[in-house]
């Protein structure tokens, strides 16, 4: 088998474990019913399992760092399937909360050694492109995992959702266990040394706009199904294609952000698609019982929502270039923590407030974010300036 095609393979690994992620939202009401708890308290499982890939996730990866690649991605996969046979047959809210951890525990393993194991087989000078392929994969449970599992829970039940997620996991393990070599794992860099970044004020900032920006978006993404239902009036036998919809528009969004990055600049990019973030929301809330009109804001909203996921990419590496790979590993734990923020301060506003007000908290993260995002480039200014003088000097 081709390297090429063993990339691919930890793509679909990607796509796997990323579902387990994002399957959540799609059935959150259906939860909710099932289990006697509210909207709110369904949304914190977003948020659990967010928090707990941020924070375990480089701990073990740095307990982990000398075992075998392929070992240790089987051994995640084993953690990943436990979860999922426990969540299909544990009853209650409490017991699948910690089967929530537990999945959590083994998804974040699992992206890290995928996009490990990828660069060291990849040929030379094609380790960015293998990377980009499984972070393809990953961003792809997004379009089709969510709507997916919207589909086999009206079938056959939200718990059926897990059990498929277990078998496959079965098979992504005797898959790798087949096709993928052994590869040594190396030292990794101490946590300590990583959280040492944060001692520069461009670092700090720089992930600022992650945290606000994703968090923004969490706020008002993780009520979606709800919110489409109940505020927007939109028909239940339509939020599959909906999400379907909405999944697609992310990827052109993604597309256009790259591009929009090397045709016009970071700078604008990130503010543009921001802006353009803000505006889709705010319509979202004022839009109600038209089909066609909420569809095209969703798509308008996803679009600009993801154009800044690979400029922020970017941005991130040019910051620290020397630093790059720590610095967007960091800026993975701080997307969960985002993600997880967002999950838990829309269920507050969900509880104390009403659901239709998740849209206007998620303008204002992203509205921080712009803030953010003109406070570095001020920095990055400010620096700019001092260096010229001393040169001039």
């Amino acid at each position: 088998m081709s390297n090429t095609l063993k990339i691919y393979i930890l793509a679909l690994i990607g796509f796997l474990v990323g579902t387990s992620e994002f399957i959540i939202t799609g059935i959150l009401d259906t939860i909710a019913d099932s289990l006697g708890i509210t909207v709110a308290a369904a949304g914190q499982l977003i948020t659990i399992f967010s928090l707990v890939y941020a924070i375990f996730t480089p701990i073990l990866m740095g307990l982990t760092s000398s075992i075998d690649r392929r070992k240790l991605m089987i051994f995640s996969l084993g953690l990943f399937v436990i979860g999922n046979i426990l969540a299909f047959v544990l009853p209650g809210y409490g017991l699948f909360v910690m089967t929530r951890v537990i999945i959590a525990l083994g998804t974040g393993m699992a992206v890290v050694t995928a996009f490990t194991i990828a660069a060291k087989i990849a040929p030379e000078g094609k380790q960015g492109s293998a990377m980009a392929t499984v972070m393809m994969g990953f961003s792809s449970s997004l379009i089709v995992g969510v709507p997916l599992g919207r589909i086999i829970s009206s079938l056959l039940g939200w718990k059926a959702v897990f059990g498929v997620l277990a078998l496959l996991g079965i098979l992504a393990m005797i898959i790798i266990r087949a096709t993928i070599p052994l590869i040594k794992g190396e030292k990794s860099v101490p946590l300590v040394k990583q959280l040492a970044l944060f001692k520069k004020r461009k670092v700090t900032i720089g992930l600022a706009i992650t945290f606000f920006w994703l968090g923004g978006y969490s706020i008002a993404y993780t009520y979606l199904s709800p919110y489409l239902l109940n505020v927007s009036g939109i028909q239940e036998k339509l939020l599959t294609g909906i999400f379907l919809i909405f999944g697609i528009a992310s990827l052109f969004g993604s597309k256009f952000g790259g591009f929009s990055t090397d045709r016009w600049g970071v700078k604008k990019t990130l503010i543009g698609g921001m802006l353009l973030h803000i505006i889709a929301l705010v319509l979202l809330s004022l839009v109600t019982n038209s089909y066609v009109s909420v569809l095209i804001i969703l798509i308008l909203w996803s679009f600009a929502a993801w154009s800044t996921a690979p400029t922020q990419q970017y941005n991130l590496a040019t910051i620290e270039p020397e630093s790059s790979g720590v610095l967007l590993g960091l800026n993975q734990s701080i997307t969960q923590l985002a993600m997880a923020a967002g999950a838990g301060v829309g269920g507050v506003f969900v509880e104390k407030v009403s659901l239709s007000s998740v849209t206007w908290i998620g303008a204002l993260g992203v509205a921080i974010a712009i803030v953010t995002t003109l406070a570095l480039y001020r920095a990055k200014s400010s620096k700019m300036s001092v260096e010229y003088k001393k040169s001039a000097s």
